[in-house]
């Protein structure tokens, strides 16, 4: 099943079932905002360092900001629902890579210079990028000028090597801004991943293999036979197949709302919940494949999850409402009752030791940004805010984090899409420059970025909330403890 397919496929899903019923501030620094370099034209600006393509773009007039971007998750292989082919290019902005320059653009107009760069490897590669980040600040220092100051940031898997950054007890990074960031780290997000191919594999595709894949082409087999049986389920309109994928969707805390569907009827709600599914589902078989050969083994396991009580009344309530009463607690207790899953201890230890798992001791000042309804779910945040609590509690913290989300609108139509709020890493070009002006004047000058001041930079139109506040972790049986 390739991306068209899945494509048309959510789409006849959508309308046959519309048949269906203040703190601390950080020290100041170097105020100046023109400041010497060597250029481009004298430093090769662009090559390969450590097997990881970078890039370096200058501004005319440099304010002594360095920026150091991290991308985003690049499979190893062809990757569901898209299989586009693998990039290896290098990344100094959001968005570079892909021929949208707009917002590095912007940024140096600003006078940021930018950096980025791949990383040695591609899949799960917390590793490289963060030796990546360090080489190519190395780079910028030993041939254009030393920055008075360097900020780290990143989208997705990007975000979580900007946490992992933040924690170094490092000279050379100044401040970190953490995007849609996975930084409840690998082991906790593929813990849940795990639970949504559990789920697939116990209510809908008994035959699934769920962990252990000896190839990428089993682990693709694996994508194609579950999406197949949600597709053909949502679009038979068959109540019990969407009964059971709310109820993978309740255990896991999928969004019903994406980049495409706002959620604003059940026929919407039930086709984002499949296309956040199919998603997650991705990185539990093909993501984990090149997971476990990265770590030697199956990294995660249910054995302690509850499934009953990660539901809430609301989502039983739905559940009954299509599969029929006591819909929901039969479901609950094929998961609650069934086989389960033992990650392989010494794989653990590795994925946990190297794959990103964030304290929470930060080092420098943070700024993160997630979406409100996004695949990696905003509970991330949650997660990154209790272990940074723990940490600052414990006096292992020795820097501040402001936390901001981003809401969409109520309603908007498939083919606009969501303009901001929903979907991954979909922010306003504003609201990524927001963070990076205010993260900067933060370092550069010790003003702490309150409410009002993060609402006049992101704007209006950039569904910047700052009531909003996500919920708790949804698998906290499951969460290893920092030592």
């Amino acid at each position: 099943m390739r991306r068209h397919a899945v494509i048309a496929s959510l789409a006849a899903t959508a309308l046959v079932i519309a048949g269906c019923s203040a703190a601390a501030s950080a020290p100041q620094r170097d105020t100046s905002t023109d400041v010497p370099y060597t250029g481009c034209d004298s430093v090769a600006c662009t090559g390969t360092i450590e097997g990881a393509e970078y890039e370096i773009v200058m501004p005319e007039t440099w304010n002594g900001t360095l920026l150091i971007y991290s991308h985003g998750y690049r499979p190893a292989q062809p990757f569901p629902p898209t299989f586009d082919p693998v990039v290896t290019t290098a990344a100094p902005a959001p968005g570079w890579d892909a021929g949208d320059r707009s917002i590095g653009e912007e940024l140096l107009e600003r006078g940021y210079a930018l950096a980025g760069s791949s990383y040695a490897s591609n899949g799960w590669a917390v590793e490289d990028g963060v030796a990546a980040a360090g080489q190519i600040y190395d780079f910028f220092s030993e041939n254009i000028a030393t920055p008075n100051r360097t900020l780290v940031w990143g989208d997705s898997l990007g975000g979580l090597i900007t946490a992992m950054l933040a924690e170094q007890d490092s000279d050379w990074i100044d401040g970190a801004a953490p995007l849609c960031g996975v930084v409840a780290g690998m082991v906790a997000n593929i813990d849940l991943a795990l639970d949504a191919a559990y789920g697939i594999q116990q209510l809908l595709y008994p035959q699934m293999k769920i962990a252990d894949y000896t190839t990428y082409e089993e682990a693709v087999l694996a994508w194609e036979g579950a999406a197949s049986r949600i597709l053909a389920g949502a679009q038979e309109q068959n109540p019990e197949v969407i009964a059971k994928i709310l109820t993978i969707a309740a255990i896991t805390d999928a969004p019903s709302r994406t980049g495409t569907f706002d959620g604003a009827d059940l026929v919407s709600q039930i086709s984002g919940t499949v296309e956040n599914l199919l998603t997650v589902l991705g990185y539990a078989t093909v993501g984990r494949y090149d997971i476990e050969q990265r770590y030697g083994g199956n990294v995660s396991g249910n054995e302690l999850a509850d499934y009953a009580a990660r539901m809430s009344e609301s989502e039983i309530q739905a559940i009954d409402t299509i599969g029929g009463e006591g819909a929901a607690q039969r479901f609950v207790d094929i998961l609650d009752n069934g086989p389960r899953v033992a990650a392989d201890p010494t794989a653990r230890a590795a994925a946990l030791e190297r794959g990103g798992n964030p304290t929470g001791r930060i080092q420098v000042p943070v700024i993160t940004m997630h979406t409100a309804y996004d695949w990696v779910i905003v509970q991330n945040e949650t997660f990154y805010r209790d272990r940074f609590d723990a940490a600052a509690a414990g006096g292992l913290a020795r820097a501040d984090m402001v936390q901001t989300f981003t809401v969409p609108p109520p309603e908007f139509s498939p083919e606009a899409g969501a303009p901001y709020g929903a979907g991954h890493c979909n922010f306003t070009a504003q609201s990524r420059i927001a963070v990076v002006e205010l993260l900067d004047r933060w370092v550069r000058e010790g003003v702490y970025p309150a409410q009002a001041a993060i609402a006049e930079a992101m704007g209006s139109q950039s569904g910047y909330d700052p009531l909003f506040l996500p919920g708790p972790w949804p698998a906290p049986e499951a969460v290893v403890p920092v030592g």
